[in-house]
């Protein structure tokens, strides 16, 4: 019993460290919407989809994938002219709220009909 009690122990705190962090990174979606406005309007649109040729459709995309990317052109790690310039000054609470936003419009699909 003793051993099972050792083997949760380090369970539980890491289950307590990601709440916490959950919680301190909680999305803002008005937040969002209002730094998208500022910041990705122009090219991604506010309902996330595109409005420049060059730049992909990002409605519904996956909020953990989109908070990877901004990332990743904040950090340089991922190169393109126009995104690290936008994403550079972004804290990490703008990066969680713009995902949010993005991640939170719901997209539908429809299937072109072929002859059979």
């Amino acid at each position: 019993m003793f051993r099972n009690i050792l083997m949760t122990g380090p369970a539980l705190l890491a289950l307590a460290l990601s709440l916490s962090f959950t919680q301190a990174m909680a999305a803002d979606l008005a937040a969002g919407k209002q730094k998208a406005k500022q910041a990705c309007q122009v090219c991604h649109g506010i309902d996330g989809l595109a409005k420049n040729p060059i730049a992909p459709h990002i409605a519904g995309e996956s909020e953990i994938y989109i908070q990877k990317q901004l990332k990743a052109f904040r950090s340089g790690k991922r190169q393109d002219e126009i995104m690290n310039v936008i994403a550079e000054p972004l804290t990490d609470q703008e990066i969680t709220d713009l995902a949010a936003w993005y991640a939170a419009i719901e997209i539908s699909v429809t299937m072109p009909e072929l002859p059979e």
